[in-house]
């Protein structure tokens, strides 16, 4: 039997080993990566492939185990990787992995990527401000630092809607009370009984904010509060990941083209997909069952961007469109057709 993790094999893909319930709409998946893993920085995330139906879907998760060099394989001990997805409303990908997978199964791997790292050398103080599923690379983060010491002083305030909501909540206290006891304080805050955070109240929670290396991973709009802060108040370097997109601009909509690089119009290698004004044209040719570049879905990571050829598209946060000409490339993540379009797949 061939070995889907082996080394050399076509795609990356990983095991899982283990999944453990962290709330009601909420779990922690095991995963042993194939040999061509190359390792990850504490804070990184990667693309998780799962087929549903026949269909292909990438999502992009942070990584919450501690942070390791590429696998060694020598001892036959591969790294072990750790994420957390919570089910989102009427999200297919998410509400697969929390009520649906099996250790046991494979999913398709990405490598680690992202800048959402602490500096190197890392700094004294530093304070994380999350909400949410934000919490996920700041708890990668810190079980590294329990295995690989860092900053003298964090401070940590993470907002959720209420307790059981919460991701993590015990581990953070038992860090907080056991391995980085002197260095790790927690701050929860839960917005259905203290309302959403405020400028005035994280000044309360961390009143040296000024003098520390702020990092902040959650809602757009609590990653705009924070960076308003850190401006205003000239801190340290800002680390920023918000885990959620802006809100969609709807457009004209129209057929995406979706043709061999190369070839022709009309072409019998062409795939027509029909995208309303509202959805982004990579979400609609996945629903279409074809399978293109993707990473973070929210226009940040630049992994879907495909030659715009003919026709025009339109941004669905911003509205602006973008018409074909030589050299021009759109994100396929973030645009709806404006009118018809074609883009090199």
């Amino acid at each position: 039997m061939v070995d889907p993790l082996r080394a050399g094999a076509n795609e990356l893909r990983g095991r899982v080993t283990g999944i453990r319930r962290l709330t009601d709409d909420a779990v922690a998946i095991d995963i042993t990566p194939g040999r061509a893993w190359r390792g990850h920085r504490a804070g990184q995330y990667l693309r998780v492939g799962v087929d549903i139906d026949g269909v292909r879907h990438w999502r992009t998760y942070s990584l919450t185990s501690p942070a390791a060099p590429a696998t060694r394989y020598a001892d036959r001990s591969p790294e072990r990787l750790s994420i957390a997805v919570k089910a989102v409303p009427g999200g297919l990908v998410s509400t697969h992995l929390v009520r649906r997978l099996r250790a046991g199964e494979l999913l398709y791997l990405g490598q680690a990527t992202g800048d959402f790292v602490l500096p190197d050398p890392p700094p004294a103080r530093v304070a994380f401000i999350t909400g949410g599923s934000g919490i996920t690379p700041v708890i990668g983060i810190l079980r590294t630092l329990v295995v690989h010491p860092g900053p003298a002083d964090v401070v940590l305030v993470h907002g959720s809607r209420h307790a059981g909501d919460a991701m993590f909540a015990q581990e953070l206290r038992d860090l907080a009370a056991g391995p980085l006891a002197g260095v790790l304080t927690v701050h929860p805050c839960h917005s259905d009984d203290e309302g959403y955070l405020t400028p005035e109240r994280l000044e309360q929670l961390i009143p040296d904010l000024a003098e520390r290396t702020v990092a902040t991973c959650g809602p757009a709009g609590l990653v705009d509060l924070v960076t308003a802060m850190a401006a205003e108040q000239r801190t340290g370097p800002l680390l920023t990941e918000p885990f959620t997109p802006p809100p969609v601009i709807t457009g004209t909509g129209g057929t995406a083209v979706l043709a061999r690089a190369g070839t022709s119009a009309g072409t019998s290698t062409d795939t027509n997909v029909e995208v309303d004004g509202a959805t982004s044209i990579l979400d609609a040719a996945e629903r279409a069952g074809a399978v293109l570049p993707s990473g973070c879905r929210m226009g940040i990571c630049f992994r879907c961007v495909l030659p715009l050829t003919d026709g025009a598209v339109s941004d669905l946060r911003t509205g602006e469109i973008t018409v074909a000409a030589d050299g021009v490339t759109v994100q396929t993540c973030i645009n709806t057709p404006a009118g018809s379009c074609r883009l090199d797949a």
